[in-house]
């Protein structure tokens, strides 16, 4: 079974949202079903076509939680050395064509924001980057081609610190 890493707090949001919709959404769109199902003929009762729609959504979705969080590997970044990029790391980069500088945070899948810098494990750009120090030169093929980087600097920091986009409970249902 493939691992997802993810921080502690990325784990901590991930069985929240699925203990949310387990405990709290899906009882209650079960109760929808019910009421709507009392009404009578459910061939023609949208209230009832529309729940069990609800409920078959959030039920894929709690079977994408729950195979991720049976894959999760917690990893805290601040434990790892920070002399070389790790899972964790935010990283200093110059495109060595037109000196254009970049910083990017390598953190889980679920976690990710790459319009603000933090990016997925599993990305070329994160792969390519896993086991450079400063002033390391390197290649990676991304969609636009080939490109060469240097790494400026390495820092860690915390990922939920630089996140943007922050999920609560009015995220997690279907509405």
């Amino acid at each position: 079974m493939p691992i997802e890493p993810m921080t502690p707090e990325g784990y901590d949001e991930l069985l929240k949202e699925f203990k949310y919709l387990k405990d709290v959404e899906k009882p209650k769109v079960n109760q929808e079903k019910q009421r709507a199902a009392e009404l009578g003929d459910r061939s023609e009762n949208a209230e009832y076509h529309a729940a069990k729609e609800k409920l078959r959504h959030l039920d894929k979705r709690l079977f994408y939680l729950n195979s991720v969080i049976q894959k999760a590997q917690i990893i805290d970044p601040s434990t790892l050395d920070h002399s070389r990029v790790h899972f964790g790391a935010t990283i200093h980069i110059t495109d060595q064509s037109n000196d254009e500088e970049f910083t990017y945070t390598i953190c889980g899948t679920l976690e990710s924001e790459p319009e603000h810098g933090l990016i997925s494990v599993h990305s070329p750009l994160a792969r390519a980057l896993f086991g450079k120090e400063e002033g390391d030169e390197f290649t990676v093929i991304l969609p636009h081609g080939k490109k060469s980087y240097e790494v400026d600097s390495i820092s860690y920091l915390n990922v939920f610190s630089l996140k943007q986009n922050h999920r609560d409970q009015s995220h997690y249902g279907f509405h």
